[in-house]
């Protein structure tokens, strides 16, 4: 049993080394380590109050980004409702174009037609007067071909000539 009790001796020497230790401990190195885990104590807690800051940042970084996308997807939507209009207006004026042209070709067409038309018609009263005058004058050739029947279209001509 003297193994597992100590001695008063051993026991006396024990604490005094602690209590010098202690005092030791309390003297130079108490303070610096408390101060050291204030320090780091105090960088924890500003650093997560640093990681509060950022994440309200983001936040509000994610909720200007969401405004911002909303605001491109409403211009997108404009410009792509703006570039239909435009390209209706083009098509119908276009259209509208295209109309004048066709009406514009039609009148000049017509224009061609009846002057070709009139040409024609016009060539046609040459032939038949350059016909009427050959046939004419190959008749009052078999009729005048005698000096009697030449003086009795005179007469004739004369009587129907009235004087003013």
């Amino acid at each position: 049993m003297d193994l597992l009790t100590p001695g008063t001796g051993l026991i006396f020497w024990q604490a005094l080394t602690f209590l010098i230790v202690v005092f030791l401990l309390g003297r130079f190195a108490w303070k610096p380590i408390l101060s050291a885990l204030e320090t780091r104590e105090h960088s924890i807690e500003e650093a997560l109050r640093s990681a509060e800051i950022a994440k309200e940042e983001m936040e509000k970084l994610q909720a200007s980004n969401e405004k911002l996308l909303q605001e491109a997807r409403i211009e997108r939507d404009q410009i792509i409702k703006d570039a239909q209009a435009a390209a209706a207006t083009i098509r119908d004026e276009a259209k509208v174009q295209a109309e004048v042209s066709a009406n514009k070709i039609m009148i000049d067409a017509k224009a061609e037609i009846e002057q070709q038309k009139n040409s024609a018609i016009s060539e046609v009263k040459n032939l038949v007067a350059d016909l009427s005058i050959d046939i004419a004058e190959k008749v009052l050739r078999k009729e005048l071909a005698d000096k009697k029947s030449q003086e009795n279209l005179i007469k004739d001509y004369v009587k129907e000539i009235k004087l003013n």
